[in-house]
């Protein structure tokens, strides 16, 4: 039974078909704006050949309605995911296990599948995502999650900081080009933009650090996340990136 896994974020829509082969290439678009008719046209689009979609959402409620129903309207039985005590071999670490994200979940569960379960080259991981938030988890050689950390993600940051303040507003221009990263910046759109990146990237190598004492090891980085591309350039921490980690932990549910 072929199955179309989808991982629909706040701001943007992956998805790959799942076989008996294995996992097929995947694709990404910002859903801003679409409704059913543009989830049918894209995500859903004709040759198919699915009978099911395997979905995890972490989307506000006008895309994930509109998903629903472009799936309803093709005929394809929706099966959404949801935070579980225990799935693949990860063991969440929420005392009440709903309440980690899907996506956190998946992505827990995608990261384990890329290592080996046994053996020397066992490793503690640190997964990050990138996105409109930004979060990093930790999961042992056992296969435990041992908690994580939420902080706004890059376009977040500035946007809030543009938001809430009145001079630093009344000083950026709003320019949508894109500007060279530095850690001194002599404008204000580009101090936004890379206190953001070089906020961001420090936290995670911190995390790294921080990581130790907790897991008995320095962990094994694993980041993916749509808004990584600026951050990955600026990590001095090794790391595997892997653009498409959610839909490989829904790959291993289906």
């Amino acid at each position: 039974m072929s199955t179309l896994l989808v991982d629909l974020g706040n701001t943007r829509v992956k998805w790959a078909k799942h076989t008996a082969r294995g996992l097929g290439r995947s694709r990404a678009a910002s859903h801003a704006g679409w409704g059913a008719a543009e989830f049918r046209d894209a995500v859903l689009a004709a040759p198919l050949s699915v009978s099911r979609l395997l979905l995890v959402s972490v989307a506000a409620a006008r895309p994930h309605k509109a998903l629903l129903a472009a799936a309803a309207k093709q005929g394809i039985e929706v099966l959404q995911v949801e935070s579980s005590r225990e799935a693949a071999g990860v063991t969440n670490g929420y005392r009440e296990p709903w309440r980690l994200g899907a996506d956190r979940w998946v992505a827990l569960i995608g990261a384990r599948s890329l290592f080996p379960r046994s053996g020397p080259r066992r490793r503690p991981l640190c997964v990050v995502d990138i996105g409109t938030a930004m979060t990093i988890d930790l999961l042992d050689v056992a296969g435990q999650h041992r908690g994580g950390a939420i902080v706004p993600g890059p376009e977040l940051m500035r946007t809030s900081l543009l938001r809430s303040t009145g001079g630093i507003a009344a000083r950026a221009s709003g320019g949508t080009r894109r500007r060279k990263l530095a850690p001194f910046a002599t404008d204000t759109d580009g101090a936004l933009v890379s206190g953001a990146a070089y906020s961001l990237a420090a936290a995670i190598d911190r995390a790294v650090l921080e990581a130790k004492p907790t897991l008995g090891a320095r962990p094994d980085l694993v980041v993916t996340g749509g808004a990584a591309g600026d951050i990955l350039r600026l990590l001095r921490t090794r790391h595997r990136w892997v653009p498409d980690l959610v839909l490989r932990g829904l790959a291993q549910l289906a």
